[in-house]
């Protein structure tokens, strides 16, 4: 979000512009407005795409891992891939969460350029879970994908 301060500056370089400042309005140029809305705009957006992403993770973890056990930098990797982005202090704790309620496991294993490395993979549970998300999202993807294409 801009600052007063940026404001600030940018008015400065239009000093033919009256500026008032008060705790309830400031008179701006009518373009820094906009710029400062389309910021505020486009900073939803991206929270609203965030919130999308992190509400289809967990269906994500559970269908990369099902094919076969993983360490957590290679689950990122994969999701980075698929351009689910995410970062190590998100996935960790999620990992945590599915594995104390039962829908993943893991075993340490020896590695050959360090410490022993923790590797996660699905439970029967998580897989009937995860078929269970599948069956979801198939009938919320449809929803949504009829609703477009009605707008």
């Amino acid at each position: 979000m801009l600052s007063l301060f940026f404001l600030s500056i940018i008015l400065k370089a239009f000093s033919h512009y009256h500026v008032l400042y008060s705790s309830r309005y400031c008179i701006v140029p009518s373009f820094v407005i906009y710029l400062y809305q389309d910021e505020r705009n486009n900073m939803k957006i991206d929270n609203t795409k965030a919130q999308m992403r992190k509400g289809l993770l967990e269906l994500c973890v559970l269908s990369i891992i099902s094919d076969k056990e993983m360490y957590p930098s290679d689950i990122i990797s994969k999701l980075k891939d698929l351009e689910m982005i995410v970062v190590e202090g998100t996935l960790y704790p999620m990992l945590t969460r599915l594995k104390n309620v039962g829908l993943l496991q893991y075993a340490w294993k020896e590695s050959k350029s360090g410490p022993p490395r923790k590797y996660y993979k699905i439970t029967d549970e998580g897989i009937a879970v995860r078929e269970e998300l599948v069956k979801t999202w198939q009938k919320l993807s449809g929803a949504v994908n009829a609703s477009i294409k009605e707008s």
